[in-house]
């Protein structure tokens, strides 16, 4: 009756991953195409002071040698000492200013009680000044700061030079009018006349004009020096790219991209990167899907993965478009540490080995550069078994430090035979990638909290048995404690022989019955002899409180925040099993009677991985071994069969990726650990006392 929702759920959520995964990797190929670099038909890539390392070029066309930008640039700014700006006269405002003088002398007492020849000598300094211009301070300044001093002054479609000290400031024209009084005039008085009310800049910038007639000026510079005819010898392997070769290959990248500029030929370039960045994801989808479908079942893994190579690709993209900083910087081994931890080896190697061929495309000297980051690439690896330490990745940075200088230095030897030519700012680019991988670690927490994922780092702190919640449960529940420790050393027996993750099961199985905090005395293994709280309670009462220690534990985890991974080994421990004692001795009490089987079941959900699957084999047969009067491999041998076959056969194991020969192997090592855990231990002699 439970079985078919639980096929149909699980359908349904197959169904969606088929479909969801696709989706990811075609958006990611979209998003990586579209930021590619749209570079021209010129595929060479060279350094001032390097060899070039390419075939003999010839000119595949003609064209002209331009000027370096510094060069062109200085002798722009050498012409543009005689660029003269333009300014036209906005006649209203003399028109306007004149017109609220003329009102204001009528009807502002301050003008009208003016003596007559005030009023005529103030609109005849108006008219005058006007007539001369009034320019903005700021324009004034920076025109008699030029070269030329002058200013292009339009009037219709006639322009002429005039001095810029020729024209008034709103400032000098006032004083000048105070300054230049005729006899009779006094200055105090003009100065409650408030003169500067009517005095404004009438010579205004054109920008539009001035815009045009400076590209105008700079264009007299010639941007070319010379040309270079089709079939002209430019430059051989092994010549050294000396400023004038710099120069010529730097003209012909230009041209060269000028002309691939068409819409056709950029429509095939886009399509030529589709298809290598859709063959690389396409690779990348393969193996996930036939080497790690678990991983490619698990969405947050995929979409965590691709959003790190997006990262890094996008970053190289930004890097090589904007001309930002050097690749080298880049610290890609941080994607392969992050894969690597929270996943495994060969994901990162594979994923990593994707990230530097897509950037391989992008940047200069690509052999370089995939030689450089792959050999990085390898070491992070092998340095960084699992991160369980913070002392391992700072380890691990110093010995990537090595390698990218041990292969750059090997790297000029090979191409140069010499040490001379090496560049020694690359090593600063390596000790900048350094710290960034330092810091690297901060990043392990950030992914945790951001996708739910645990750490080796996290594992070792939360096994900790001085931790607060292991400490209360040491406390609360010895016997428990006791028990989870157990539990813990067969699980990661299991796994290293498995290949499971052995640190994951350890820290599962201590916090696995945490639950039992809230009733400890309910449990046989903290009882004291005689003690027993069932006795009285109806069996399902008992059942219930035993059933709810699994909730209990979940809140308590939740409580403790403490990540899913671990709350799953305390909600699947038991699975949907039944606690047997007390469902059995209902049925013998109440015979022909019908059972409420839910009354008697846990809530699960049953193993869904290696690890949990482990833990539950290891919980029971732990729990049941205690109760055995003696312990020889026959009776530990017959224990463990008969609980985990009874596991198998009731298909609590059945959603666990674990085939019938891992089943075996786990029986035989847990048979080998009880046989130590219990072994019988030498009976020393008494010392006999010699009689006297």
């Amino acid at each position: 009756m439970n079985s078919t929702p639980q096929k149909t759920s699980k359908k349904k959520v197959r169904i969606k991953t088929r479909v969801f995964v696709p989706l990811v990797f075609v958006i990611a190929i979209l998003i990586i195409t579209y930021i590619f670099p749209r570079q021209g038909s010129f595929n060479y890539t060279f350094t001032e002071g390097r060899p070039w390392q390419y075939g003999l070029l010839t000119a595949p066309f003609d064209f002209p040698i331009y000027k370096p930008a510094d060069q062109l640039k200085i002798e722009q700014d050498s012409i543009l000492q005689f660029y003269e700006p333009y300014f036209v006269i906005n006649e209203s405002v003399k028109v306007n200013a004149l017109a609220n003088f003329d009102a204001d002398v009528n009807l502002d007492k301050r003008l009208s009680e003016l003596p007559p020849e005030y009023k005529i000598y103030i609109r005849k300094r108006l008219n005058e000044i006007y007539d001369n211009g009034i320019m903005r301070s700021e324009d004034y300044d920076r025109i008699t700061a030029s070269r030329t001093g002058a200013l292009r002054l339009k009037k219709g479609n006639v322009a002429e030079s005039r001095s810029a000290s020729t024209f008034f400031t709103i400032r000098s024209a006032y004083e000048s009018v105070l300054n230049e009084t005729p006899e009779g005039i006094y200055d105090n008085i003009l100065k409650a006349a408030n003169i500067n009310e009517y005095i404004q800049e009438n010579i205004i910038y054109d920008a539009e004009t001035s815009e045009k007639a400076r590209e105008e000026f700079v264009q007299q510079v010639d941007i070319s020096r010379g040309m270079v005819q089709q079939g002209q010898r430019i430059i051989d392997q092994g010549e050294i790219v000396d400023s004038r070769t710099f120069n010529i290959l730097s003209s012909l990248r230009q041209v060269s991209e000028e002309r691939s500029g068409g819409a056709a030929k950029g429509t095939w370039r886009v399509i030529g990167q589709f298809i290598l960045v859709l063959f690389m994801f396409l690779s990348f989808y393969m193996y996930l899907l036939y080497f790690r479908p678990s991983e490619y079942r698990n969405r947050k893994h995929v979409v965590f993965m691709l959003l790190l190579i997006f990262i890094f690709v996008a970053l190289t993209a930004l890097t090589v478009r904007f001309d930002l900083f050097s690749v080298y910087i880049i610290p890609y081994t941080i994607l392969t540490i992050l894969i690597r931890t929270f996943i495994d080896s060969r994901t990162a190697l594979f994923a990593s080995l994707v990230t530097i061929i897509l950037s391989a495309l992008m940047v200069p000297y690509s052999f370089e550069f995939v030689v450089l980051e792959i050999s990085a690439t390898m070491v992070s690896i092998f340095m960084l078994k699992e991160l369980s330490e913070r002392s391992q990745l700072i380890r691990s940075s110093f010995f990537i430090l090595f390698t990218y200088s041990a292969v750059y230095v090997g790297l000029i030897m090979y191409n140069e035979g010499n040490v001379t030519d090496l560049e020694w700012v690359m090593f600063i680019y390596f000790l900048i990638n350094f710290i960034f991988i330092m810091f690297s670690y901060s990043l392990v927490y950030l992914v945790e909290k951001s996708f739910g994922f645990i750490s080796g780092v996290t594992l070792v702190e939360l096994s900790n048995i001085n931790k607060p919640l292991l400490k209360e449960l040491s406390e609360k529940a010895p016997g428990t404690f006791q028990h989870s420790l157990q539990v813990s050393n067969l699980g990661m027996a299991a796994a290293a022989k498995l290949g499971a993750n052995a640190s994951l099961i350890r820290t599962g199985a201590l916090y696995h019955d945490i639950g039992k905090m809230v009733n400890p005395a309910f449990f046989t293994e903290n009882q004291t002899p005689g003690m027993n709280p069932h006795a009285g309670l109806p069996f399902e009462e008992s059942a219930r409180i035993i059933i709810n220690h699994v909730k209990d534990g979940v809140k308590i985890a939740q409580k403790y925040n403490m990540p899913q991974q671990i709350i799953d080994f305390i909600e699947t421990h038991h699975g949907t099993s039944m606690p047997k004692y007390f469902y059995i001795s209902w049925k013998n009490a109440n015979p022909g009677k019908e059972v409420n089987e839910a009354s008697f079941r846990y809530p699960g959900p049953n193993p869904f991985t290696k690890e949990t699957a482990i833990m539950m084999m290891a919980d029971a047969v732990e729990a049941s071994s205690r109760s055995l009067p003696e312990y020889t491999e026959k009776t530990l041998r017959e224990l463990v069969d008969k609980i985990i076959d009874s596991q198998v056969n009731e298909g609590y194991l059945k959603l666990a990726p674990i085939t019938f020969r891992d089943i075996q192997t786990v029986k035989n090592v847990f048979v080998d650990k009880l046989m130590t855990i219990y072994h019988s231990r030498i009976a020393y002699p008494e010392l006999k006392v010699p009689e006297n």
